[in-house]
Parts: C-alpha cells; sequence; structure tokens
C-alpha cells in the first residue's frame, strides 16, 4: 500500500467529524479485532474529491470485529452495548457485526457461500471491488490503522471494479448502481 496514499486517507478521515465521532466510540467499545470498513471510508474519501457535505450518501457505518464465539447471543450483546454507547442518529447509523458469524447467514442474505474467516482483516478481501475493501481503526494512541488488502489506489482513483479474487458477486449491479447514483463521477470498470 502506497504510504503517501494512507498519509492522504488518515487526513481525509480526520478532517470527517462524523467518522472521527463514530471512531471514538468504537474505540472506546474495547472491541477484539474491530474495524470501520467499506461506505463509512471510500464514500468519506469520494466525498472530499469531489467536494460533496461531510456525510453526503453515506447510508450508514460498517462496524466488525472479530469473537470466535459465533453465536447470535453473544453478538446480541455486543450490538445492544454498541447502540447504548451511541448518540441519536449515530446509534441507528452504526451497523454492528462480528465477522466470525458472517458465513452462518451470508448465503440466505447475498445467495453466496462464504466460507468462514479467520479476522476481520480478511473480510475486506472478499468485498464487492477493490474501492470497498478498506477498513480503518483508531488506535489507542490516537493513530488511525488502515487495512486495504489491494491498496488504496482504486478508492482514490474513483474506480469501481470487480474484487479480481473471487467471482463477480451477485450484488455487483444494486452496489455499483447506487454507488454511481450518489457519485456520478466514479469509473466503473466492469469486463463481464
Amino acid at each position: 500500500m502506497s504510504a503517501a496514499l494512507e498519509a492522504r486517507l488518515v487526513e481525509t478521515v480526520r478532517a470527517d467529524p462524523d467518522l472521527m465521532h463514530v471512531l471514538t466510540v468504537a474505540r472506546s467499545l474495547d472491541l477484539p479485532d474491530w474495524r470501520i470498513f467499506s461506505g463509512a471510508v471510500y464514500q468519506t474519501v469520494w466525498n472530499a474529491l469531489g467536494g460533496h457535505p461531510v456525510g453526503y450518501g453515506r447510508k450508514d457505518y460498517d462496524l466488525g470485529y472479530f469473537d470466535p464465539d459465533t453465536s447470535w447471543d453473544a453478538e446480541d450483546v455486543i450490538i445492544r452495548r454498541a447502540a447504548a454507547a451511541f448518540e441519536a442518529p449515530f446509534r441507528s447509523q452504526v451497523e454492528v457485526r462480528n465477522q466470525a458469524r458472517v458465513h452462518l447467514w451470508f448465503r440466505d442474505r447475498f445467495g453466496e457461500d462464504y466460507e468462514p474467516l479467520s479476522c476481520t482483516d480478511e473480510a475486506l478481501g472478499r468485498f464487492v471491488a477493490p474501492a470497498f475493501a478498506v477498513g480503518i481503526r483508531l488506535e489507542q494512541n490516537d493513530a488511525i490503522s488502515v487495512a486495504a488488502p489491494f491498496g488504496l489506489e482504486d478508492v482514490f482513483d474513483r474506480v469501481i471494479r470487480p474484487n479480481p479474487n473471487r467471482p463477480r458477486a451477485l450484488g455487483w449491479d444494486r452496489a455499483v448502481g447506487s454507488a454511481v447514483a450518489r457519485w456520478p463521477e466514479v469509473t466503473v470498470i466492469d469486463p463481464a
């Protein structure tokens, strides 16, 4: 990953007070192996690049963590704890999911098989597009750590292309259509 693009991402994230608030509250939850990822990150960059207001087009904040206890009861405790930690409107915008449980429900929701994960960052490598596969965490020392298995070029170039490490996602058209409707300056590269 390019150090220059990583520094640029961190600067962009720090300029978004809502995202920084979510990161700060998420850090206080002390969840194992947590990250804020996907739309909360790439949409923040696209807004900055396109001159859109902070938060434009952002539907939610995906907060993933990894707990080997895959029971619904254990995840529900964390979801409720997170809901209690956030004030409105963030309470309804932060979507908390245990990445260790994704394989249990993914097929029913998205129609595709999903092998179990070993950590939160591994999930990023399975996202629909490299531009979406970026996760961040506010560390205890206030540094922002970045995980981006495909790098950050597609995010800053505003390019959506299929993840090269998986079959084209069944939800590809819906995901791309939703993004392009909000950010028409995005370029879609779809060899299919």
